[in-house]
């Protein structure tokens, strides 16, 4: 299994790193583009929810990791916030809040689960990698 994982600061600045960190990774990996664009954009609203909602006290980073294993591609966004992101309908006016059902769509699979020791949560999605 191939795995990396990378710690940034809860600061809106790294969000477009965390784009970059994972963009550099899949082409690594030779991820095919549409697959690669995917994740790329999914990992942004992960990035984007924990550095605007992980009400945390300052100095806590958010961790994000990224694994390939047998034909799916992982990405794990996690800060040390206790509140889950909620799955909402954002109307057609609203410039927020389509995050969470960008990855309910375009993800194979999601979910949350609480980090180990109690502190926080973790948000990951995975995509199927199929190599043409």
């Amino acid at each position: 299994m191939n795995d990396i994982e990378r710690r940034f600061p809860r600061h809106p600045r790294s969000v477009g790193r965390a784009r970059t960190w994972l963009r550099e990774q899949v082409s690594s990996w030779r991820i095919p583009d549409e697959t690669a664009e995917t994740a790329v954009l999914l990992l942004s609203e992960l990035m984007t929810n924990a550095c605007r909602h992980a009400h945390v006290s300052p100095g806590r980073q958010i961790g994000a990791r990224c694994a390939l294993h047998e034909g799916a591609l992982r990405v794990e966004v996690s800060d040390a916030s206790s509140e889950w992101p909620k799955l909402t309908s954002a109307s057609a006016e609203d410039e927020s809040g389509r995050g969470m059902a960008l990855v309910a769509e375009l993800a194979t699979s999601w979910d949350v689960r609480p980090r180990p020791y109690g502190i926080g949560k973790t948000v990951w999605f995975e995509l199927s990698v199929k190599y043409g």
